[in-house]
């Protein structure tokens, strides 16, 4: 059993009736962490706080009935892929067919057991967590373990919208490993993974905050995202990057010398505005180009939040 289910799951149970909600989650918390709501409006509100695995909804609610929370949980983004199941007593094909159709995913018919009910519960919260692990095994570059291009391509659209949204700074920065190819051919493919796996690691042990995602990008390439970051923020982040890959010794064989690695670099702070991201990308693009073009192991950066700041980038090396 995967670990999210060895921490019991998390449930929420929707009921307008105390005392049904009180037996339901007296049924479920031996197996389960439960959360109660008694109306719609508060389930739609704990659902999208986060943290919830799966809802049991009461289809019979005043105000605003299961059907109706249901279809509003599956409009949202953030709660769409919440398993529902419907508790209630209409039994009726024509009762069952509008849950499916609202987008449940089981239909309990009351009076309910005890066990039948939390078999149900465990066997979606299983399905879910599977359907969990392949979605995110879809973002996670193989060969690191950090994100792939797909991943920091969504966290970046999502960011840039955010920080638009809130006229926060945002902190954009491309890199390649140094002369990569000539490292492959010298110490091998091998030598040349384990390269790129410390390489992942150093970049995410700097970019630690919640929001921040590194990515490997494209073969020797990763990409660093920093949401709410300040020039003066983003200048001591690179600085960091630089010393954690200085650091690096790439060992090939015990006969020989550990294989100095490093980094070029371009990075632009901005605050970002309606449209979206590809021009930021082109210039971080630019500078990591205009970096190798002069020599390499380095990060040219640009500070655009600044009207005042001058043109010519600033060139980062340690």
């Amino acid at each position: 059993m995967s670990g999210e289910l060895r921490r019991r799951g998390r449930v929420l149970v929707v009921d307008d009736q105390p005392v049904n909600l009180q037996l339901m989650a007296e049924v479920l918390r031996e197996s389960f962490d439960v959360l109660v709501a008694t109306s719609g409006s508060r389930a739609l509100e704990i659902a999208s706080q986060g943290g919830v695995d799966l809802i049991l909804l009461d289809v019979e609610m005043p105000e605003m009935d299961g059907i109706e929370v249901c279809t509003r949980l599956k409009a949202e983004p953030r709660t769409r892929d919440l398993p529902v199941l419907f508790v209630s007593a209409r039994g009726e094909v024509q009762d069952e067919t509008r849950g499916f159709d609202a987008g449940g995913v089981d239909y309990i018919i009351k009076p309910v057991s005890g066990p039948l009910v939390c078999a149900r519960v465990r066997t979606h919260l299983e399905l879910k967590l599977a359907r969990d692990a392949l979605k995110q095994m879809a973002l996670v570059d193989g060969l690191t373990g950090i994100a792939n291009r797909r991943r920091f391509d969504d966290a970046l659209q999502s960011e840039w919208r955010r920080s638009a949204r809130g006229g926060r700074p945002l902190t954009l920065i491309l890199f390649d490993v140094d002369h990569f190819k000539r490292f492959n051919d010298a110490w091998g493919h091998v030598c040349g993974d384990n390269c790129l796996r410390s390489v992942a690691a150093a970049l995410s042990a700097e970019c630690h905050r919640a929001g921040d995602v590194v990515a490997r990008y494209g073969g020797e390439e990763f990409a660093v995202i920093l949401p709410d970051t300040t020039a003066a923020g983003a200048l001591d982040v690179v600085r960091g990057l630089l010393r954690g890959i200085a650091q690096l010794r790439i060992r090939g064989g015990e006969s020989e010398p550990p294989a100095e690695v490093s980094l070029s670099g371009g990075g632009v702070t901005l605050v970002p505005m309606v449209d979206g991201p590809g021009e930021a990308m082109n210039l971080a693009d630019h500078l990591l180009y205009q970096a190798k073009a002069a020599g390499r192991k380095r990060v040219l950066y640009r500070d655009l939040t600044d009207e005042g700041s001058p043109d010519e980038a600033t060139v980062i090396q340690v």
